[in-house]
C-alpha cells in the first residue's frame, strides 16, 4: 500500500501506477452530453486513473469491478455468446450480437497483414430514432476483458440512451472473449508472428472500421458519435477522439490513467492513493496492515515462522518462501481491488475489511505477533465471505478471468 503503508513498493521492477480518482456526484446526463459537444472541437473530456507498466502484479484496469468476491449485479441478464452470429446490422429489435471481418494489421502491406478475424460487437436497439433522425451513437470501446463483463454492467450507456434516443454500440478488444485472431489468446501470445498484433493501435483502428461500418449498414451517416470508456477503455476513447476527430464528436473517459507515463505522474501515485484511502477509513486498520509486512517477512525468513503463517492464514499447504511471495501478492491484490472498486459500506470494499482487523480480538494465549496476523487475516476472510475450511494462496485473490490476466500482462509489458 504504497509509501504510507508498504515499507517499499510492491512491484519489483519498480512500476507503479497513477492515482485513483473516486467521485460520488455524478453531473445530469444533459449537462455531460452537451458540455461533450463543446469540449470535442478542441480536445476529449477525461480525468486521471490507473495504470502500471509492468507484468504480473499489474492491476486491471476494467470499468466494471471484478468478478466473485465484489459481487457485481448486472442490470439484464445478457448472453452475447448465445446471440445470432451476424455480420450485418440489420435487425432494430433490442440487443444484437454481430461479427464483423476484422483485417488483422492496418499498418503495414505485408502478405500477412491481409488476414482477418471475426471481432464481436453488440447493438442495443431499444432507444434509438433511427438514422433519419440524426439521433447520436453511443460506443463503449471493450478494454482487457470479453465483451460480455461489459454488456448490461456498463449504467452509463443505458442511463442516457432513452434521453437522446441513442443507438449503444459495444465492441470487444482484439485478443479478448469472441474476437481472438487465430484461435484462443493462449495459443496467440505464443506466436510472435501473432501477437504483436495485439496493441492499442490496433485496437484503436478495429473500432474506426467497426463504427464506420455501423454508421453505413444502418444508414446512419448524420449520427454524430460519442465514444466512452473507463481506465484503460477510457484511455482507448481519449486516444480515439484525438486520433479519429472525422469519426468521433466527442469522448467521456471515466478514471482515465492518460498521463501515467515517466516524467509525468509520480510512480508511486496509485499506491500512496490506496494508502491514504484506507488510512481515512481507520487510522487503526492502516497501521495494522503497515506492520503487518515486516512481520510475516520475519516470519518467512525460518521454518517455525513459515509453520505459524501456514496456520495463521489457513493456508492449504505449508507454504514455502515462495508461497509467501504468492501470499503477499495476493493480500496486495485484495487491498488494492477494495480500494478501487470500493462499494457502500459496510457490505464491500475497505469498510468490511477495516471493521474485521479493528475487532478482532485476541486468542488465548497469543502474544502481540501473532495477533497481528489474526487480525490481518480477519480482514481476508471478511472481505472474501468465507469463513471455514483451508485458502489456496496463489498470488491474485481470484477476481479476475485468467485470460484478462494474461492478456493485461501481455499489454502492460510490451505495447
Amino acid at each position: 500500500l504504497g509509501i504510507a503503508l508498504y515499507p517499499s513498493p510492491m512491484d519489483s521492477t519498480g512500476a507503479a501506477t497513477a492515482p485513483l480518482l473516486m467521485t460520488t456526484r455524478r453531473p445530469p446526463a444533459v449537462f455531460l452530453f452537451f458540455l461533450l459537444l463543446v469540449l470535442s472541437a478542441t480536445s476529449p473530456l477525461v480525468s486521471a486513473g490507473r495504470s502500471r507498466s509492468s507484468s504480473s502484479s499489474i492491476p486491471r484496469l476494467g470499468v466494471t469491478a471484478p468478478r466473485g468476491v465484489l459481487g457485481i449485479t448486472h442490470s439484464k441478464n445478457v448472453n452475447v455468446d448465445a446471440a445470432a452470429a451476424e455480420t450485418t446490422p440489420h435487425s432494430p429489435i433490442g440487443l444484437q450480437t454481430y461479427y464483423y471481418n476484422q483485417t488483422l494489421d492496418h499498418f503495414s502491406f505485408t502478405p500477412g497483414s491481409y488476414a482477418t478475424f471475426p471481432q464481436r460487437y453488440v447493438i442495443n436497439f431499444d432507444h434509438w430514432r433511427g438514422g433519419s433522425s440524426g439521433a447520436p451513437i453511443f460506443a463503449e470501446l471493450g478494454a482487457e476483458a470479453s465483451l460480455g463483463n461489459d454488456v448490461g454492467a456498463v449504467g452509463f450507456l443505458p442511463e442516457n440512451a432513452p434521453k437522446f434516443g441513442a443507438l449503444q454500440v459495444y465492441i470487444e478488444h482484439r485478443f479478448y472473449g469472441n474476437s481472438v485472431p487465430f484461435g484462443s489468446q493462449g495459443e496467440a501470445l505464443k506466436k510472435a508472428t501473432v501477437r504483436g498484433y495485439f496493441n492499442s493501435e490496433q485496437a484503436l483502428a478495429d473500432y474506426a472500421e467497426v463504427l464506420l461500418h455501423v454508421k453505413k449498414s444502418l444508414k446512419a451517416e448524420n449520427s454524430p458519435i460519442i465514444v466512452f470508456g473507463g481506465s484503460y477503455g477510457g484511455m482507448l476513447a481519449t486516444w480515439f477522439r484525438l486520433k479519429y476527430p472525422h469519426i468521433a464528436l466527442g469522448a467521456l473517459a471515466s478514471s482515465a490513467p492518460i498521463l501515467y507515463f515517466d516524467d509525468i505522474t509520480p510512480s508511486n501515485g496509485y499506491y500512496s492513493v490506496i494508502t491514504k484511502d484506507f488510512k481515512e477509513t481507520s487510522e487503526t486498520c492502516y497501521h495494522t496492515i503497515k506492520e503487518s509486512w515486516a512481520v510475516i517477512d520475519r516470519l518467512a525468513s525460518h521454518k517455525e515462522g513459515l509453520a505459524i503463517l501456514s496456520k495463521k492464514f489457513r493456508s492449504c499447504k505449508t507454504l514455502t518462501v515462495e508461497g509467501v511471495e504468492a501470499l503477499k501478492s495476493q493480500l496486495d491484490s485484495i487491498y488494492c481491488v477494495a480500494a478501487q472498486y470500493n462499494r457502500a459500506p459496510p457490505n464491500f470494499g475497505l469498510q468490511k475489511i477495516c471493521d474485521a482487523i479493528d475487532h478482532n480480538k485476541p486468542t488465548s494465549g497469543g502474544n502481540t505477533t501473532t495477533h497481528l496476523l489474526d487480525r490481518i487475516f480477519a480482514g481476508i476472510a471478511a472481505y472474501s465471505g468465507i469463513d471455514t475450511g483451508c485458502y489456496n494462496y496463489t498470488g491474485d485473490d481470484g477476481s479476475f478471468s485468467a485470460e484478462t490476466l494474461s492478456g493485461w500482462d501481455w499489454q502492460a509489458s510490451y505495447t
